[in-house]
């Protein structure tokens, strides 16, 4: 299941805002402003504890006001409203009183039904509306300070279903919140930065639009956000910025520099590259400031002085050169800073001080895995779990992409949760998954297979997502196991079990010969779940030894194994897969995520086998490890 949308917090500019009588002076909402309300009506009425499709409509209309490169307020107000996707009626009539009089009557109402400082309870992970208004009418609980105070007491206990774990879980959660609060996901920082590009694009003299910073790098989670632009106007582009319907507030504004805060986002700093610098600028901007302090000392050590804004040489004593004598060296490329230091182009998703300078002196860098280099996706559900689309749609889609092959992998029995497949189900989804791969075979032979398919044509592999259950046994019977196409396996109950118990579960999987790749091995979810506490060491060795694949789940809420255990792993002989984990169409793009994190992990294709063609990577799972 997807994580909990994370609560707005109620602003003051919004409650003191007056009402206005007709005729009088209204000022017009912005888009961010608009946005926020909808998104705080969402809240409320989950609160209240209505049908969450009400709340989910009006968090669908925010996030088209938002999205809009129109001012919506001023549209309706013009009398010419825009239409945006999933706003209705009723929601087009509270737009149309929030343009005309700057208040909206029912979203004041829900305010004062309900205190609106339990907007901050559900940004708490596990704690849901219903959970949060029991808090508040059993004990009063009304903000994350009260619920902390609550906690360290005793006093949740006497609320059903509180025990000693949801107690530890609430108070992990509440001592992470605010760092949480500043970060993003990646999937969140790119449609963050999406909407920015978007939106600035046909700016006059906009040549080019690149975002720097841990973005860039493909951190597991994003602050601040960055943005470089290649421009011949400057001006123009900071004056777009900053107006932009999404900024809620502008925290500066230069001649070739702005930064803003975006509503219910995060701060987004723009910078102008002068021309013929960017490649300085890109790699100053892009970082990580460990990587370039390792570049600065290199610099120096050859006489020069390392800025965003070039080389500049010193002098004897270490300063720069001033005067007539002072000599800048700027470049248009990356790759030219680095070769100015005698050093190959360093991959942004490499640039963390860890071992990566020392490797490019010594001309070993990998080559990383590219997305480009994967032929199928390892990992999907189907509408016959917990996905969200039909096995012919999904396998269409694959197949679209241009893949060899995608594994159709839903969950097995005992995940009741996910409505996991019996026996008698995965039978007949396998005759689905063969009637498919016959209308495949058939359209490829009588040449009326779709454009841009690969050319040694498409098949949807039949596996599961196999449940290691607390005992350690595994949900389905051998004789099964061995009629799948792929075998997964997963950990997703037991998981507060002791250290020991964790890895005896894994490694017995593992030894199993019909698993073929352990699923999201960590079973961790960003800023909401911890790891598995596991030997981490008699897991990876365990693989190798095995030859069980290790996953590297896309999902930005996995990305899951992280890059150092990536790195871990691969020193101890471990090979891995990446799979999207989508239950949804958008969600195929997740392969993009998982391939970011092998890179940070040096991974290259070799390392990842479904980079390989069908032929070679079904022969692996088969034990054969002689097909290239």
């Amino acid at each position: 299941m997807p994580e909990p949308r994370p609560a707005t917090t109620p602003e003051e500019p919004l409650e003191a805002r007056p009402s206005a009588a007709r005729g009088d002076e209204v000022p017009l909402l912005s888009n961010a402003e608009l946005a926020r309300i909808f998104h705080q009506i969402g809240d409320l009425v989950e609160l209240k504890g209505e049908l969450i499709f009400k709340a989910q409509a009006y968090h669908r209309a925010a996030d088209a006001i938002s999205d809009s490169p129109v001012e919506v307020a001023r549209a309706y107000r013009e009398g010419h409203a825009p239409r945006l996707p999933g706003v209705g009626r009723a929601i087009d009539e509270k737009l149309a009183e929030l343009a005309d009089t700057g208040r909206l009557r029912f979203h004041d109402r829900l305010r004062r039904e309900v205190p609106p400082s339990l907007l901050d309870l559900l940004a708490v992970p596990g704690l849901g509306p219903r959970t949060v208004r029991e808090l508040h009418e059993t004990l009063g609980v009304t903000s994350p300070a009260e619920l902390e105070a609550a906690v360290r007491a005793g006093r949740l206990r006497g609320v059903r279903g509180m025990g000693p774990k949801a107690e530890e879980r609430i108070l992990a959660g509440l001592v992470g919140l605010e760092g949480r609060s500043r970060r993003m996901r990646l999937g969140e920082a790119a449609e963050a930065i999406g909407g920015i590009m978007a939106a600035l694009q046909g700016t006059p003299g906009l040549r080019a639009l690149i975002p720097a910073g841990s973005f860039r790098r493909r951190r597991e989670t994003v602050g601040d956000l960055d943005l470089l632009a290649d421009t011949d106007d400057p001006a123009a582009v900071v004056a777009r910025f900053t107006a932009l319907p999404s900024v809620a507030r502008v925290l500066n504004r230069g001649v070739h520099k702005a930064a803003v805060e975006l509503e219910r986002g995060p701060q987004v700093d723009l910078m102008v590259m002068p021309e013929g610098a960017a490649g300085s600028y890109l790699v100053h901007f892009t970082g990580s400031a460990a990587h370039n302090v390792r570049l600065r000392g290199m610099a120096r050590e050859r006489g020069w002085s390392l800025s965003e804004h070039g080389f500049l040489r010193l002098g004897a004593d270490g300063e720069p050169l001033t005067g007539a004598a002072a000599e800048l060296r700027t470049f248009p490329t990356e790759a030219e800073v680095y070769a100015f230091l005698g050093l190959p182009l360093i991959p942004p998703e490499l640039r963390e001080d860890a071992g990566e300078v020392e490797a490019a002196l010594e001309r070993r860098l990998p080559r990383l895995v590219e997305l480009g280099d994967l032929q199928g996706d390892c990992h999907s559900h189907s509408d016959w779990s917990d996905g969200h689309l039909p096995i012919d749609e999904l396998a269409g889609l694959a197949r679209a992409r241009g893949y060899a092959y995608h594994v159709l992998s839903d969950h097995t029995q005992s995940l009741a949760v996910a409505r996991g497949l019996t026996p008698d189900r995965v039978e007949r989804q396998r005759r689905i998954v063969g009637e498919l791969n016959g209308r495949f075979a058939h359209e490829e032979a009588a040449g009326s297979a779709p454009e841009g398919g690969h050319p040694d044509g498409f098949r949807l592999l039949h596996g599961c997502e196999l449940e290691i259950r607390p005992d350690g046994s595994l949900d389905y019977p051998d004789e099964l196991l061995e009629r799948f196409d792929v075998v997964a396996a997963s950990l997703h109950v037991g998981r507060g079990q002791p250290r020991a118990r964790l890895t005896a579960r894994y490694l017995g999987a593992m030894r199993n010969p019909h698993v073929d790749i352990v699923c999201h091995p960590s079973g961790r979810k960003i800023g909401s779940r911890e790891d598995l506490d596991l030997d981490w060491d008699a897991f990876y060795a365990a693989a190798a030894e095995t030859g069980t694949l290790l996953e590297i789940n896309g999902s930005d809420e996995r990305l899951d194994l992280d890059d150092r255990r990536i790195r871990r792993a691969r020193a101890l002989g471990c090979r891995f897969v990446i799979g999207s984990d989508a239950h949804y169409r958008h969600e195929l793009d997740n392969l993009a995520w998982g391939t970011a994190v092998a890179r940070r992990g040096w991974l290259e294709a070799a390392d990842v086998l479904n980079t390989r063609s069908r032929e070679a990577f079904l022969a692996w799972l088969r034990g054969d490890r002689t097909v290239a």
